[in-house]
């Protein structure tokens, strides 16, 4: 089992690089993780912001494979306490032999062929957010889930 972060564009704040590996490091220890970046799109005179989440859409598409248990992190999705997202990584631990890749969109979010193939959203808040610190929160959340599933004392409840 591998877990991937795909996220469209690259971190370009040098503090939250360092916060990020940290946590990937961290994540290591129990699984094989990686975050696979795909470049971004830029605004201009011929694409538009829907034109710029098609053209990131079908490269999202074009990244994932079949046996993928895709999870989008979209600020409509469900959201859960960290002991609930603990829960739910050790359901897909136990019942499926796939990766799981977990999908962070780019600035203007994802497009409807995304969202039409992938039915799974979380949300880690009810905000929007950059989808730059989206990396570092949601590194944080899968470090603590899988420290509570490990008996760890990072979380206190």
């Amino acid at each position: 089992m591998k877990i991937t972060l795909l996220t469209v564009g690259k971190t370009t704040s040098k503090e939250l690089e360092v916060l990020i590996e940290d946590y990937v490091k961290r994540i290591g220890h129990f699984v094989k993780f990686e975050i696979k970046c795909i470049s971004n799109q830029k605004l201009s005179k011929n694409l538009d912001e829907n034109g710029v989440k098609t053209a990131e859409g079908l490269k999202i598409l074009e990244s994932l494979k079949y046996y993928d248990d895709v999870v989008l992190l979209d600020d409509r999705g469900e959201t859960l306490r960290s002991v609930e997202f603990a829960k739910e990584l050790q359901k897909q631990f136990n019942n499926s032999h796939k990766n799981i890749c977990y999908v962070i969109g780019g600035a203007y979010g994802f497009s409807d062929a995304v969202y039409k193939t992938v039915e799974r959203r979380l949300s880690l808040s009810k905000m929007t957010l950059s989808h730059q610190m989206v990396r570092l929160l949601f590194v944080e959340q899968l470090y603590r889930g899988l420290a509570i599933i490990n008996h760890l004392p990072y979380h206190h409840e």
